[in-house]
């Protein structure tokens, strides 16, 4: 979800973490129902998945969506035909569970496939990786999923993350990214490999995300705030995000502000950066606003949405 705060809507965010889930066929073709009705598309193999999939994400760019969202330990990155795929998904259709290898194997098939659909239509895609979640089995059965017993993982990241990236880099297919990371360790491995995948074309195009969830607390933030602004380029960020869906929780955004300036009120102090109030504010105004803005598009999904100077002059008009 992401909410555009000049025109006052909220727009819908793609997340279709359970599309993967072919070691869970239970869980997995409860969704594959869900989207049969939802696309009115029998999803009987994989080319009808992929093309009501391809249905929802256009619905979605209709609603005004422009940003994808995955949730996952990490990327992983296995050959996969799309042959072996189909065998997968028939496979998970008919309740049996993949195993871990052929698992890998279709989340990097249907990952390179989401890259696509988020690179044609010009799309964000959010990459949230490193949680280790249900890590207590007895709640996990007494409540089910996400029941506030996830943890911070320490998963392999490096290497698969940058084939995939690759993979859609090479063929002219990789979309704008946000990388966000869970493990703290990760900070550096995110941040240089943002730069790996510039294309001159769209500034900032590989982003190294705010601190997210166990890292949305002042000493993550700064992790983050520093780590970039060693080994990426700070003014180009987009800063904080709000993954929840509590309206309540966009205070965070207050706190990153009062954070960030406070990092570069210190820096100012100690003669690191230049003590020049009109540059900084505009770096400041950049981070918290307008850099985001300009990466995520969500006014141009929204023609009708008028800047308050709009609609201001508008009134004028009116007026006289």
């Amino acid at each position: 979800m992401i909410r555009s705060t000049r025109s006052s809507t909220v727009y819908p965010a793609f997340r279709p973490d359970k599309a993967l889930l072919v070691d869970q066929p239970a869980a997995f073709n409860a969704w594959c129902d869900k989207l049969t009705a939802r696309a009115n598309i029998d999803v009987k193999d994989l080319a009808a998945f992929l093309a009501a999939l391809q249905s929802r994400h256009d619905y979605f760019h209709s609603l005004g969506a422009r940003v994808s969202d995955h949730g996952m330990e990490n990327v992983p990155f296995a050959d996969c035909t799309e042959a072996e795929a189909a065998a997968i998904f028939a496979q998970a259709r008919a309740g049996r569970a993949a195993t871990p290898g052929q698992a890998a194997k279709f989340t990097t098939f249907m990952m390179l496939f989401f890259g696509r659909l988020d690179a044609a239509r010009g799309w964000t895609k959010q990459l949230h990786l490193g949680a280790l979640r249900n890590n207590n089995s007895r709640l996990l059965k007494l409540l089910g999923a996400d029941a506030g017993v996830d943890s911070i993982g320490d998963f392999p990241q490096a290497r698969s993350l940058s084939r995939y990236l690759d993979t859609l880099d090479a063929a002219g297919q990789l979309p704008r990214i946000v990388l966000y990371n869970l493990n703290p360790a990760d900070n550096y491995v995110f941040a240089t490999m943002c730069g790996n995948f510039g294309d001159g074309a769209i500034a900032g195009k590989m982003q190294f995300g705010s601190g997210w969830w166990f890292l949305d607390q002042r000493e993550g933030m700064e992790w983050q705030l520093n780590a970039l602004s060693q080994l990426g380029i700070l003014s180009r960020f987009v800063g904080m995000l709000t993954d929840s869906r509590s309206f309540m929780s966009y205070v965070r955004h207050e706190y990153f502000r009062r954070l960030l300036c406070n990092l570069i009120g210190t820096d100012v102090e100690r003669g690191l950066i230049p003590d020049d109030a009109a540059a900084l504010g505009e770096l400041v105004e950049n981070i918290c606003f307008k850099n985001a803005a300009g990466f995520f598009g969500m006014e141009l999904a929204n023609p009708a949405a008028k800047s308050p100077r709009a609609r201001t002059k508008k009134a004028a008009k009116r007026k006289r």
